[in-house]
């Protein structure tokens, strides 16, 4: 069922329009667009321009991507164990999404009721372990929300490629280029720290003072992003506030919209250091080799990869790109799904995913060919990436996997070799346990949400939770 009505409902609400007005503006009857609302007469193509126009967005905004995800959301929730004793069936949940604000309630008080679970928890563990309580705070996070943010941007804001597109630099020397920039431009003075003066940060910037501090422990790749991220929250600053403003829906907390702010000031980074179409030409040229794509603008491979995914513009595409970094013991830091790939929000991922096996060979690249359970297909880059800060800090050791349609998986140098219209050798993955519906998986950690919870204590499956098939075996009759 289309919901093109429920989105312009949305839309003429958030521009505090009433239906006769927008109805007069359109030249309907209010009587048809209330039916247009609810989804019971179809938008023809005609009067969707037309309220493009009149309501001023994109016909981008009209996009099922939004519904898709809350339907996904959806499932993913009602997939919890506690809804076991009340079954909801796909049809209902669809019926849920059509009505955007209801479901998006519905979802914050599942997500009110896993941070209240796992605040508990945690509490209880150091209650247990006898360490000091500093409180809990149940609300949403913050990086889901900002995640949120990034997702229904698709990761491209224009206006801050435009304005990174508006600095000036020498690119064969960045750092110095950047530094001076700061110097004659904003009167800030960049000074490099040891690390024995202040372990506490990496980067400090102190307004009174007008100095930009930079741990020494930083590499240069590292150097030079985190001065055009102080760069972008200074000079891209009121682009960043109104897009801040314009996300509110989706940012509850002040802790949010800074978070939103840090995020925003690195994708300005990205977009000063590696600018859009030099960027998009270099990776056609390399057949998105990402080690050399390093080489050539003194960049991390996280860094590149994370670049890679803000190539949305819709008159100079790139390859479509979705982005996840995971630690090792499986927690998504950070994810984007420029694919339609769909990543858990409230329980763990496949274990299938290379990201997760690119622990096994740190350092190496790893490549996979996957398919999910509705036959989608896609291809797979996956590396770890090492950050230390001394030997007494230890290693933060972290993956970071980008994959594209397996149709576009061709452009990729690393696609070179795989047979990718045999799908039949692609690795079977899913998005979680619950969501997946391969009974035959052997690293199956929960039940499948589709399929109740049997046990026969005669057989034992390819792991607890996936049933093994009943097996005919024929009798002989013994000979008189």
């Amino acid at each position: 069922m289309s919901t093109l009505g429920t989105k312009v409902r949305s839309i003429r609400r958030r521009e505090h329009l009433t239906q006769t007005d927008l109805a007069a503006k359109l030249e309907i009857s209010p009587s048809y667009l209330n039916l247009i609302e609810h989804n019971q007469r179809p938008l023809p193509a005609h009067l969707l321009v037309k309220v493009a126009q009149v309501l001023k967005v994109d016909l981008d905004s009209f996009a099922d991507d939004d519904h898709s995800r809350l339907a996904d959301d959806l499932q993913e929730a009602f997939g919890d164990p506690m809804f076991e004793e009340h079954p909801l069936t796909t049809s209902d949940m669809r019926e849920l999404s059509e009505h955007p604000a209801t479901a998006r309630a519905v979802l914050a008080l599942y997500q009110a009721y896993r941070s209240t679970v796992e605040s508990t928890r945690a509490l209880a563990s150091k209650v247990y372990d006898g360490d000091d309580f500093r409180g809990i705070d149940p609300a949403h996070l913050p990086s889901e929300e900002v995640s949120d943010v990034i997702q229904h941007n698709l990761n491209f804001f224009p206006e801050l490629e435009e304005i990174a597109g508006r600095v000036t630099i020498d690119r064969q020397d960045a750092y110095r280029s950047l530094v001076q920039h700061l110097r004659e431009r904003h009167r800030i003075e960049v000074a490099i720290v040891p690390v024995g003066r202040d372990r506490a940060a990496t980067r400090r910037y102190d307004p009174e003072r007008r100095v930009l501090s930079l741990s020494e422990v930083l590499p240069p790749w590292s150097r030079q992003f985190q001065l055009a991220h102080q760069l972008g929250l200074i000079e891209a600053a009121d682009v960043i506030d109104a897009i801040v403003v314009r996300s509110k829906e989706f940012l509850t907390t002040p802790e949010s919209a800074k978070l939103c702010r840090i995020a925003l000031a690195s994708y300005f980074a990205a977009a000063l250091l590696m600018p859009y179409d030099d960027f998009l030409r270099m990776a056609e040229q390399v057949r998105y080799d990402i080690e050399l794509l390093q080489h050539h603008y003194t960049a991390s491979w996280e860094q590149v990869c994370h670049r890679l995914t803000t190539l949305r513009n819709p008159s100079r595409p790139g390859v479509p790109f979705h982005f996840v970094r995971v630690d090792i013991a499986g927690n998504i830091s950070k994810r984007f799904s420029g694919t339609g790939i769909r990543f858990a929000r409230f329980s763990g991922s496949c274990p299938r995913w290379d990201v997760h096996a690119a622990f096994l060979t740190p350092g190496r690249i790893r490549t996979q060919l996957s398919k999910m359970p509705d036959g989608t297909a896609y291809f797979c880059v996956a590396r770890t990436i090492r950050k230390s800060f001394g030997f007494a800090a230890g290693d933060a050791l972290m993956a970071v996997g980008i994959g594209c349609p397996v149709d576009a998986g061709r452009k990729l140098v690393y696609a070179d070799g795989y047979d990718l219209d045999n799908l039949d050798a692609a690795v079977p993955i899913g998005t979680s346990c619950r969501l997946c519906e391969r009974l035959d998986c052997e690293q199956r950690a929960f039940p499948p949400l589709q399929h109740g919870f049997t046990i026969d204590e005669n057989v034992r499956g390819a792991s607890f939770y996936a049933p093994a098939v009943a097996a005919t075996v024929p009798i002989r009759k013994k000979k008189r």
